[in-house]
């Protein structure tokens, strides 16, 4: 059987208030046209359809638009699984109508595998679905320390546990899958293979997925990647660049042909149709960054402009900027001086904000915080001062 593997496709999301709706659009029909010209017979989508728990209404409909042509009325099987910005229970509220078209949507952690027939190869897929499983979500307290080593323990022993429950189904004579949505130790290589392990205690062992499945479909980690264990483990990534912490990154789906028995060798396809996100460094001031429109360089990407001024920067300059080209995301001046001071500029006088991105870049393996999540950290840091200052506790 052939089988397609993707995640994280977070419709509704933005790029700083630009819409991504026309890209996340332009993915689905390339996906549409992939599953066709690929012949797959199994779509897995291993979590973070949305990028919100309440997302919009066009958002809804085009992931419902979506998984119905993929499907097509029930000639390919499509197996979705929610992820930790999906509301479980929305996400699989249409559950049984959709079934009837070969879909599958399954919300919550449930102890039942799926048994997935393909009539055109006569096998027969045994899936274990694992959405993100949070302590909210298994509806369980898995240690009352809160130490963060002994949670990692407890939660990669909790997941292992319910692999292995399901895995018992395995049968030789089946095509033995196992698909979640969770952070898996060592995922994020870098190309001279040192781990990065990513911190928080809601991090998996791979141990804890190696249960006798040819193949886990993992979703969370955007940079497509393999994860180095004893079974094929694999992030598949995201269809498209949502930070400019992913510029540079190639988007792509993963296609595996698989019989029983079989070992994994998954193949990418390379997306093509999201926008690029890239980085300029006009360090000649904004006379470069006009040659480069003139070129056309980067004619299709969303950028982030650094441009180096010898003179204040006006708001005319950068309305300029802003009508000569609709992709400029930040445009951020910087001064002789400020380099000075940056350089010069001891570690304990970095901001909250910077020591809050800096720390979070470590515990992600480099991913940057979201705005609205460094915003969020600032306001509770806020609040703990005033509280603090006023002597309450």
């Amino acid at each position: 059987m052939r089988i397609l593997h993707t995640a994280d496709w977070h419709f509704g999301r933005a790029l700083e208030g630009r819409s991504r709706m026309e890209e996340q659009i332009a993915f689905v029909d390339e996906l549409v046209r992939i599953v066709d010209d690929q012949a797959i017979d199994l779509v897995l989508i291993a979590g973070d359809i949305y990028d919100s728990v309440n997302p919009p209404a066009a958002a809804e409909q085009l992931f419902y638009e979506g998984i119905a042509r993929l499907a097509d009325g029930g000639k390919r099987h499509v197996a979705i699984i929610s992820g930790n910005h999906d509301h479980p229970d929305r996400l699989a509220a249409s559950g049984p109508l959709a079934a009837t078209q070969g879909i599958t949507l399954i919300g919550l952690p449930i102890p039942e595998i799926q048994s997935i027939g393909i009539a055109r190869t006569g096998e027969l897929a045994r899936l274990i679905a694992l959405p993100y499983p949070s302590e909210s979500r298994l509806k369980e307290l898995l240690s009352e320390v809160a130490e963060e080593e002994v949670l990692r323990s407890k939660y990669s022993e909790r997941v292992g546990a319910l692999i292995r429950k399901q895995a018992a189904f395995f049968e030789a004579s089946t095509v033995n899958l196992i698909m979640s949505h969770l952070y898996v130790l060592g995922g994020h290589e870098t190309e001279s293979e040192r781990p990065i392990q990513v911190g928080g205690a809601y991090t998996v062992d791979t141990t804890a997925l190696t249960a006798g499945a040819q193949y886990v479909a993992l979703g969370h980690l955007h940079r497509p990647q393999n994860v180095k264990a004893a079974s094929p483990i694999r992030y598949s990534g995201s269809p498209l660049a949502y930070s400019f912490s992913e510029a540079g990154q190639a988007k792509s789906v993963t296609i595996l042909d698989l019989a029983p028995g079989q070992v994994a060798e998954p193949e990418e396809i390379f997306l093509t149709s999201g926008r690029p996100l890239v980085s300029w460094k006009a360090k000649e001031g904004i006379g470069q960054v006009h040659q480069w429109l003139d070129e056309q360089r980067d004619s299709t990407a969303w950028i982030d402009l650094e441009i180096t001024m010898t003179s204040a920067m006006s708001i005319e300059q950068i309305q300029s900027l802003r009508k000569a080209y609709e992709g400029f995301i930040h445009i951020r001046p910087i001064y002789p001086e400020m380099e000075v001071v940056r350089s010069a500029m001891p570690r304990a006088a970095f901001s909250m904000e910077e020591h809050f991105t800096r720390f979070y870049a470590r515990q992600t393996g480099g991913a940057q915080p979201e705005p609205a999540l460094v915003q969020l950290f600032l306001e509770l840091l806020q609040e703990k001062d005033l509280g603090d200052s006023s002597g309450g506790e």
